[in-house]
């Protein structure tokens, strides 16, 4: 129950109308105002929460109280006051709606400030209140008229007390929380539009950035500490910006020691940023925040983070739940994604073996063991861009673990060089590989020396191409090539890494490799190297909202054994999907087939041509908020597959 439900229940304020009529009326000072303005919603609450949790008498507490001027126009949003008359203001409060960029935000602060000194109010603080992100100044004559900084305090004093020095301590009454989805992207939202700045960093920078601040938070929500104690990221009173930063660099130095590999620089950005984030994050609990919660979160920010030219780093969550689901991903795979990018192939690898591990145990040591071995030892990913290999790792660290074997290399290198990188990059071991490459570049001999020890620079492309066996016989039918697609060197990469035999591929592909005339060559390699067991031709605007226009399939391989012929009977499933559930737009195109909904719960079926989705929702104060979402194994193209594998007979849909 909110504070402002809590109010409603105890008669303090009264809701009347509807829409856009809606109003509300706060009863002890009998002022109504439009509650169908979001800026209202977000005073009502406040005001509430003076009342429970800073245990102030509705009746001290002033509503649009206008602001003592020589032409008194000006209104305050709350004002708290230390009488019954409601003639000595005490607190000055500004409310705007969540999500406002730190410009409107110091805006609001110093609007704030203006009206709670001694030529106005004459109040003891002000604040300003826009969601989680909240900022409390004493205004006092302590301080001088332009300070901003020393006489920031960590939160408005509870029944006219002294300000504590910290605002959140374990264990008490007011602990951090888990939040949910809507809260929490609203927060990473507002911490990468502080860090981003209108451009001062690159998204990619501005991200790794976030992500060593959220490093930071994580490893200071599980540091051992008693009941009561306070965390460490978060305000503290008096304290300016410098110092603040000094404590934050300090706690990510020391996790810095003890994970190396996680971030190899420093933080760069400035105190007063650091503060801001601080700032947004410090009332929440992300290790205690719901994993779907975090998952869905993340996922959604990235969406619209890893567009145009970070495109490339980011493959849709539908494309990657229907591989996942169609490999068959158990805890006793070893999985690889050599092209990880932000990590979404290995966290839905990860949230596979997560579901897996529910079959078998009941919430407990078990049950944590069984994925997080997985996680630890059988999970592994490669990305040539540092940036994003931060944040692949940040992204699996959310996701409460996963990171140990991403590493930012070439994945094209030698795997001699990558297993000096991490013993675990082995030829021959991969089990499972899923990944979308980048397409279309050209890797040169010139720029790139390890290009010449490739299979796919000594086979004719043509019709009359060079078969594997030709290679390993010694016979070349054209020059050896001094350039090859990055995208063709990958179907080789993964081939040496699969296991022999058992080793299976779901990888997306141009569909010049399986359609042009000029690469008749590379198809020969390929069906010789590998059985084909699927095809799946997405729609040319699969990848155009993040940049990519190349009409592309999803390829599903087998390696051969050793000594493994090619049987011309063998069968491959081939299925074209047109709806994958979003447009060229990113927007949403999965159908709502089915409704079942009971109390606080709702699930309904989503439905794509690649699955359907069985999406459940808990119902939070009169919002639905989805909670987690699951495929069904036997819809769509993916249980046209699983027919296909109880009876492999050549298909097409």
């Amino acid at each position: 129950m909110t504070y402002f439900e809590r109010a409603l229940k105890d008669g303090h304020a009264e809701i009347a109308g509807e829409g856009k009529q809606q109003k509300v009326t706060y009863k002890a000072i009998s002022h109504t105002e439009r509650y169908s303005d979001p800026e209202e919603q977000v005073r009502a609450e406040f005001w509430a929460e003076l009342i429970y949790r800073y245990q102030y008498e509705p009746n001290r507490i002033g509503i649009e109280v206008i602001v003592p001027d020589r032409t008194p126009s000006d209104r305050a949003d709350l004002v708290v006051f230390r009488d019954d008359e409601r003639k000595r203001p005490y607190a000055v409060i500004e409310c705007k709606r969540d999500g406002i960029t730190d410009a409107e935000f110091n805006q609001a602060v110093e609007q704030a400030y203006g009206n709670g000194t001694w030529t106005k109010f004459r109040a003891d603080y002000v604040m300003v209140v826009a969601g989680a992100t909240r900022r409390v100044l004493d205004c006092t004559d302590r301080y001088g008229a332009l300070e901003r900084d020393k006489n920031i305090v960590a939160d408005l004093p509870r029944k006219y007390d002294k300000p504590e020095e910290y605002k959140y301590h374990k264990g008490s009454s007011l602990d951090i929380h888990p939040v949910n989805r809507e809260e929490l992207i609203a927060a990473i939202r507002k911490c990468h539009q502080t860090l981003w700045g209108g451009g001062r960093l690159s998204p990619p920078a501005a991200f790794g950035e976030l992500c060593k601040l959220i490093f930071v938070k994580i490893s200071d929500e599980q540091a051992p500490r008693k009941k009561g104690q306070p965390y460490e990221f978060q305000i503290k009173s008096n304290e300016p910006a410098r110092r603040l930063a000094e404590r934050i660099r300090a706690l990510y130095e020391t996790q810095q020691e003890k994970d190396p590999d996680v971030f190899t620089e420093t933080i760069k950005v400035d105190d007063a940023t650091i503060r801001t984030i601080v700032l947004h994050l410090e009332s929440i609990n992300l290790n205690k925040t719901d994993l779907d919660t975090k998952g869905v979160a993340f996922e959604q920010f990235m969406d619209g983070f890893f567009k145009g030219d970070f495109g490339q780093y980011f493959t849709p969550r539908e494309i990657i739940q229907f591989a996942v689901a169609m490999m068959h991903l158990t805890h006793e795979d070893i999985v690889l994604d050599p092209a990880c990018g932000s990590g979404g192939f290995l966290l839905y690898a990860l949230d596979a073996v997560r579901r897996e591990a529910s079959e078998y145990h009941d919430p407990g040591d078990d049950h944590y063991k069984h994925w997080h071995d997985f996680a630890e030892k059988r999970l592994f990913g490669i990305e040539i861009n540092d940036e994003i290999t931060r944040v692949a790792k940040m992204n699996m660290i959310l996701h409460d673990d996963g990171h140990t074997n991403v590493i930012g290399a070439d994945a094209l290198e030698s795997i001699e060089k990558l297993t000096e990188r991490n013993k675990g990059f082995a030829e021959n071991r991969f089990t499972l590989v899923l990944t979308n490459p980048p397409f279309g570049s050209m890797v040169k001999q010139t720029e790139k020396p390890y290009l010449l020890d490739y299979e796919m620079t000594k086979i004719a492309y043509t019709a009359k191409a060079t078969t594997k066996s030709d290679i390993k016989a010694g016979k070349k039918s054209i020059k050896q090539r001094t350039s090859v697609k990055t995208e063709i060197l990958f179907c080789e990469r993964v081939y040496q890494f699969l296991k022999p035999g058992k080793g299976r591929a779901a990888i997306v592909l141009p569909d010049g490799i399986l359609t042009n005339s000029s690469l008749q060559g590379v198809r020969n390699w390929l069906l010789e190297s590998f059985q084909l067991l699927a095809v799946v031709s997405l729609p040319q605007t699969a990848f155009s909202y993040f940049g990519a226009g190349v009409k592309s399939s999803i390829v599903f391989l087998r390696k051969r054994a050793v000594n493994e012929v090619p049987d011309d009977d063998e069968a491959i499933f081939m299925a074209a999907a047109e709806n994958v559930g979003y447009d060229a737009t990113g927007r949403p195109t999965m159908k709502v087939v089915e409704t079942q909904e009971s109390n606080d719960k709702k699930i309904e079926i989503h439905r794509c041509d690649l699955f359907d989705l069985r999406v459940t929702y808990n119902k939070e104060g009169d919002k639905w908020v989805e909670k987690h979402s699951e495929v069904a194994p036997d819809s769509g193209i993916l249980g046209e597959y699983r027919k296909f594998e109880r009876n492999p007979q050549p298909f097409f849909v």
